[in-house]
This record gives C-alpha cells, sequence and structure tokens, in this order.
C-alpha cells in the first residue's frame, strides 16, 4: 500500500514539474513578444551541422517583407493584439564638376586648370505602413496554433531633382550637359524627339489598404521562443496618384524652329482592388514569413 502512494505521489509530481515546465515555455498574459527574420539563424544551424566552410553567426534582422517592425501584446495565455510598424524618410544626393561652357580661360597645365561647374543631383522617398489586429491561440503543449485578423495600411511617395551647372542654349545639346549622378541617369527626350535632360521627377502619392484573416503555427523551442509562420487571405486596395516629370530641352519643334524649352507632363493615376493570398496583398509585413518570436 505504501509502495501504490509513493508511486502515484511520483507520478503527480512529475506530471505537475512537466507542467510547469511547459508553462515556462509558453507566453503569459502580460507578455511582450518581438517577430524577426528566422532564416539567417536556420541557415547558420544547418551550415553548422553541415560542417560549411566560412559559415557566419546570423544578423538580427527585422522581418525583411516591406521592412516592417512586429510585436505582440498578450491580454491572456490565448489571445493577443498584434501591429507591425514601418517608418521609412530616405535621401541621397550626388554632384560631379564639368567642365565649364562659357569659360574663355586658356588652358596652360600645371599653373591654370580648365574652369568647371557644378552638376548635382538628390533625391527623397518616404514609405509608411501600419497594421494591427487580434490574435487567437490553442494549442498541446510546446506546439501552438494561432488565427485572427488583421488591417493594415501604406503610403508611399519619392521626388527627385537636378541642378545643371551649365544652362542650356540653343548651341549646347542637352545630351552633352547630361551626367549620370550617382546611378540617376538623366538623360531624356521632349515630345520632338530632341534630346532633353531631367529637371524634377516626382512620382505620385501611392495608398495601399488592406484587410485579412490568417492562421498559422509556432513550435518553442527554448523558454519564451518560438519559430512558426503564417499564412492569410483578405482584400486590398491600392491607389496610385498622378507622377509629374518637368524637362528641358533643344532643339527643332514640329515647324522646324530651334528652340529651348521647359515641359511638365504628367503620367496618368490609377488603382486596383484584388481579393488573394499574402503574396498579392502587399500592404501587410510579415505575412507567410518564416519568424522567430521572443516573449518577455
Amino acid at each position: 500500500m505504501k509502495k501504490s502512494i509513493l508511486a502515484v505521489a511520483v507520478v503527480l509530481g512529475a506530471t505537475t514539474l512537466y507542467a510547469q515546465e511547459e508553462k515556462q515555455y509558453l507566453p503569459e498574459s502580460g507578455d511582450w513578444a518581438l517577430g524577426i527574420d528566422a532564416t539567417p539563424f536556420l541557415n547558420y544551424v544547418g551550415n553548422l551541422i553541415g560542417g560549411n566552410d566560412g559559415n557566419t553567426a546570423p544578423t538580427w534582422n527585422y522581418l525583411t517583407t516591406n521592412q516592417t517592425i512586429t510585436g505582440k501584446y498578450f491580454v491572456s495565455e490565448d489571445m493577443a493584439y498584434r501591429g507591425s510598424l514601418r517608418l521609412g524618410f530616405g535621401s541621397n544626393k550626388g554632384s560631379e564638376m564639368v567642365a565649364d561652357r562659357l569659360s574663355t580661360a586658356v588652358v596652360d597645365y600645371p599653373t591654370t586648370a580648365p574652369a568647371e561647374v557644378e552638376n548635382s543631383w538628390k533625391m527623397g522617398s518616404t514609405n509608411i505602413g501600419l497594421s494591427g489586429g487580434v490574435e487567437f491561440r490553442r494549442g498541446h503543449g510546446r506546439l501552438q496554433g494561432f488565427y485572427g485578423g488583421e488591417l493594415g495600411f501604406n503610403i508611399s511617395s519619392a521626388k527627385s531633382s537636378y541642378t545643371w551647372g551649365n544652362a542650356l542654349t540653343q548651341t549646347s545639346s542637352a545630351s552633352a550637359n547630361n551626367v549620370d549622378i550617382s546611378g540617376a541617369e538623366a538623360t531624356t527626350s521632349d515630345a520632338f524627339g530632341n534630346n532633353a535632360r531631367m529637371l524634377e521627377s516626382k512620382s505620385g502619392m501611392a495608398f495601399g489598404l488592406g484587410l485579412r484573416g490568417f492562421i498559422g503555427a509556432e513550435y518553442f523551442v527554448l523558454p519564451k521562443i518560438a519559430i512558426g509562420g503564417e499564412f492569410g487571405w483578405g482584400l486590398v486596395m491600392m491607389n496610385n496618384g498622378t507622377s509629374t516629370s518637368t524637362i528641358e530641352s533643344e532643339g527643332f519643334d514640329n515647324l522646324g524652329t530651334e528652340r529651348t524649352s521647359e515641359f511638365t507632363t504628367e503620367s496618368n493615376n490609377g488603382s486596383a482592388f484584388g481579393f488573394d493570398t499574402d503574396n498579392v496583398n502587399s500592404v501587410f509585413g510579415p505575412a507567410a514569413s518564416l519568424r522567430m518570436t521572443f516573449h518577455f
């Protein structure tokens, strides 16, 4: 009888310890979570096991789809609020010195160098994305399934402008005044086919709105650290505003008159609507991607 009681006590103790251990692995009410791209870690482990030469330690990357940062807040063990955020503002500029076409100075190396003027280019861009939703969870032990829904939107725009050191005249070709600055080729043509150079290019404001449902699973490989992924299906609406380009050119118009001109043209705007899987609904960030999630 004593042996039976002792055996039952051992079993109950082990069961309680196992349950407590599993509970420590899983998220709890009040926990926060941060998701990152799991691919570098899996590649590192795979290369380590395979004995590949030159294996490098993984880097801490945000989820790469749409460059978003994702997180969750657990209001209970089986329910969490989730969101993703991208705030992107960028600018680039470059310049190059070119010969001054109006200079009459005599070049006499090494005393007198050719006179030069500056061509310059600058670019700015904006990318903002935000999504939010609710997630419900269920599962057995370390393997957890989840499902829910979320709403997301993004906006983006870009602008490039060029400043030319030499003025464009009827005796100077536009193509001769162009220069490829930092990879931004500013050579173009006008409505008459004459050589032209870009002064300003602006994209229209692009706006996207999406609503999706999702389902996924994750496995807690260590306490509060899980690897998993998800798939979703929903609708997305996209709208692209009108883009404008301003150029200047030198050449002959349709009457045969040589002239320098400045033109501003507009491109057609457009919109799109779709109901499909995540790889089409690009409004959302970490959709259908393999991720590692840390809970704390």
